[in-house]
């Protein structure tokens, strides 16, 4: 296909806001269209699109034929309007698909792709009214806003998320505004950009709700002033429509992406609820070893080998060539694809959950010391007979220092696989380890841990990790959750504790799929923090977000197990 490359192409929406997009189209005849709406800066397309990256390269699409559109959102760099997070990308998603039908090279079909708020914003899409929808292709994205995304599936802030993004947001808003002459003085651009440069400070300011570099009245005091998943949140949860959309889903993730929970349920809500038979049959589901930025599958501590690079584009152009242009290929994609890491290889599956999981109750155990690695703590596929307790200290001053797992910024280090030797020898880490392998057991899906927890203070977090121990001692970390305590009934209705009661509470440890080799160990760690990944718990029942670091207090957590008290890790094990 001949093509015409044209740069800022102006398009109105219904409110008069002018919304400028690059686009490649043939240059004669018509085309099927891809779209993508772009907070991010449009322009740096060209240079995206890498094997490791979760955007496709933009020319692979031209080369094979479609046209392709891609616009800066509203009030992002040249588009006009005041940039808001995701209030009006449905609307805007409209107007976009009906200036679509409205080009001279457009043949009326059009799909969509694009990674993070790129994948956001095509939910949009999939939810509005616009003609000419046929697919789309979300990237390490999630339709729910509030534990898919800013707050954990525990209700605990995703502090180095919101920190990161926000600073880069508004150092972008900051920049468009000096190079359109609205402002003049750059300090503030300077702080925010430094902050993007050197994001890790950003998380150690108390009260988080007046960061000296982030509090600017902007939308991140709406988030912070709704902890709680209440209707703010609500209005804004998008998976609670996914039984509107009528378009096949190709949604790609990775193990360690911040999004991946969210992402997999958006599939399964499609598959069971979608609007129409074509978004529950033909809708697929792609995830590797990666994290929300690195799909090549390398890490510092763990390497998953050459298959794990993935190159997205093959897949996205045969999946649009099917529901654009109506070329079914020859051999049915999958349903499910997975990267299976420990035998590191990747696998298609029938449907998710995987049709043959059994989830297995692996309960804790120890003779009441299972701090650090080298405590007592055990794992058990039989319920212990005899009550037993560990306890820890948490003090907000000295938190449990993230290592590793499905976050933002993606640092070496901070981000996915990471031996947890250097955290694991803290006395507030508790560590249930279960015995060598003699035979491989494989865990695809959803875990959670069900725990029997008391504490000296009416709040306080519990954090789980799920840990392969290798025959060498390495110890790397597979998924993990945290769960606020006064949200252990309901995000929505917080409820605080009585110092000393026990209550039984579960932990949401996001999916993973991993095989345990033989030779290797199963282990649960088990703490109060997760810091910066979460924000760190004032444990005084109050409004954490705006409580400085002196208003804190410690916490004594107890965690409680065998006999009436059968805490256990509940893992989808696979038998094959």
């Amino acid at each position: 296909m001949t093509c015409v490359y044209e740069r800022n192409v102006p398009m109105t929406t219904r409110d008069g806001v002018t919304l400028r997009a690059n686009v490649w189209r043939p240059a004669e005849g018509k085309a099927p269209t891809l779209l993508v709406r772009h907070p991010y800066d449009k322009e740096a397309a060209l240079s995206a699109g890498s094997p490791a990256s979760p955007i496709p390269s933009v020319l692979s699409f031209v080369h094979a034929g479609y046209a392709v559109v891609m616009q800066d959102v509203r009030g992002a760099f040249e588009s006009d309007g005041d940039f808001t997070p995701k209030v009006h990308e449905i609307a805007d998603g409209e107007d976009v698909l009906a200036w679509l039908a409205e080009q001279d090279w457009y043949d009326g079909t059009v799909g969509a792709y694009g990674g993070s708020y790129l994948g956001m914003t095509q939910w949009g899409l999939a939810l509005g009214d616009g003609p000419g929808m046929k697919a789309i292709a979300p990237a390490v994205a999630s339709a729910n806003w509030y534990s898919g995304l800013w707050y954990s599936q525990g209700g605990a802030l995703c502090l180095s998320l919101v920190t990161f993004w926000n600073a880069m947001m508004y150092a972008y808003d900051e920049q468009r505004s000096l190079k359109r002459g609205e402002i003049t003085d750059a300090s503030s651009l300077k702080r925010l950009g430094g902050a993007v440069l050197d994001p890790l400070p950003l998380n150690e300011a108390t009260p988080v709700a007046a960061h000296p570099v982030l509090g600017t009245g902007r939308w991140l005091d709406d988030w912070l002033a709704h902890p709680d998943f209440d209707e703010y949140w609500k209005a804004q949860d998008w998976s609670a429509r996914i039984g509107e959309v009528t378009v096949p889903v190709l949604a790609t993730g990775g193990w360690y992406d911040l999004k991946v929970h969210g992402q997999v349920a958006d599939f399964v809500r499609v598959r069971t609820r979608g609007g129409s038979e074509a978004a529950r049959e033909q809708s697929r589901l792609v995830i590797g070893p990666w994290d929300h930025i690195n799909m090549s599958g390398s890490f510092p501590d763990r390497y998953f080998g050459p298959l794990a690079t993935e190159d997205l584009a093959p897949s996205h152009i045969e999946f649009f060539d099917e529901h654009l242009r109506g070329t079914a290929p020859a051999t049915p994609a999958p349903r499910v694809r997975i990267f299976v890491m420990g035998i590191d290889e990747w696998r298609e599956e029938a449907d998710w959950p995987l049709p043959d999981t059994r989830y297995t109750d692996y309960y804790l155990t120890s003779g009441g010391a299972a701090n650090t690695r080298d405590g007592d703590g055990g794992l058990q596929w039989e319920a212990p007979a005899t009550e037993g307790s560990d306890g820890f200290r948490y003090d907000p001053r000295d938190p449990l220092p993230t290592a590793g797992g499905a976050l933002l910024p993606s640092l070496p280090g901070l981000v996915g696989p990471v031996d947890q030797r250097v955290v694991d020898g803290r006395p507030d880490v508790l560590c249930y380890t279960g015995p060598v392998l003699t035979e491989p057991v494989e865990v695809t899906g959803f875990v959670e841990l069900k725990v029997f927890v008391s504490a000296s203070t009416v709040d306080t977090d519990i954090t789980a990790k799920l840990v392969d121990v290798f025959p060498d001692g390495r110890a790397i970390n597979l998924c993990d959750g945290i769960l606020r305590l006064r949200y252990r009934d309901s995000l929505s209705e917080p409820e605080l504790m009585t110092p000393g009661e026990v209550y039984e509470v579960t932990v949401p440890m996001s999916v993973t799929s991993n095989v345990f080799r033989p030779g290797h160990r199963i282990r649960l760690d088990v703490s109060g923090s997760n810091f910066p990944h979460y924000d760190r718990n004032s444990n005084t029942g109050g409004v954490i977000c705006a409580e400085a670091l002196e208003d804190m207090v410690v916490a004594d957590t107890t965690v409680h197990h065998g006999g009436a008290r059968p805490s256990r890790l509940v893992l989808p094990v696979i038998d094959r």
